[in-house]
């Protein structure tokens, strides 16, 4: 009887947790697909497959690679499904900031966008779990399900294409708007830890 209510309280528990996981999912299916609606419908297909292979999961303690490995097979299953849409939206960052570094703030996550938006799938993933959501290396080699160092050589691509793309289209920023003048470049790619939802 005792182990009866263990195991459903753990049931109860797992399930708010999975509910509670919501925002970080969002955020990271967001950071793969660039699309509000595809993200929230991502972010739905796993918190379901979630919920139906609550069994599955063993270790309380691997939740969150169990999860995003969950969220990373509904992404795998839409590419499958239909080609990836390369479409950037601008991402909109929270501050009560003046309306200059409010403008700042938005070039910068621009600038990160469109270099995100140019890197493959298999690398934009990458750098998403581990510069984004601060995940371990090992917690992305679960997530993906691919050997360390894959993911190790996917995130230092990944890292120099975002710098070069992140110099260049800054330059190129900053000569047609004449509104940033000099901002650090180092400055802007460390938003690329910043931007959310």
């Amino acid at each position: 009887m005792v182990k009866i209510i263990r195991l459903a309280c753990r049931k109860v528990a797992l399930v708010k947790r999975i509910e509670q996981s919501r925002v970080r999912l969002y955020r990271m299916a967001y950071a793969w697909c660039h699309d509000h609606m595809l993200a929230d419908d991502l972010v739905q297909e796993a918190q379901i497959r979630a919920l139906q292979k609550l069994d599955q999961l063993k270790d309380e303690a691997a939740f969150n690679g169990w999860i995003y490995a969950i969220l990373n097979n509904a992404w795998l299953g839409h590419l499958r499904k239909t080609r990836p849409s390369e479409d950037i939206e601008q991402i909109i960052i929270c501050g009560n900031d003046s309306p200059e570094h409010e403008m700042l703030l938005q070039q910068i996550d621009q600038i990160v966008a469109v270099g995100m938006s140019g890197l493959p799938n298999a690398q934009r993933q990458v750098v998403s779990l581990v510069d984004l959501d601060g995940l371990s290396y090992s917690e992305v080699v679960d997530i993906l399900q691919v050997p360390i160092g894959t993911v190790m050589s996917r995130l230092n691509r990944a890292r120099k294409a975002l710098s070069k793309s992140i110099k260049k289209n800054h330059i190129e920023s900053a000569n047609k708007t004449h509104l940033v003048t000099k901002v650090p470049v180092s400055r802007t790619e460390n938003r690329l830890r910043m931007v959310k939802k």
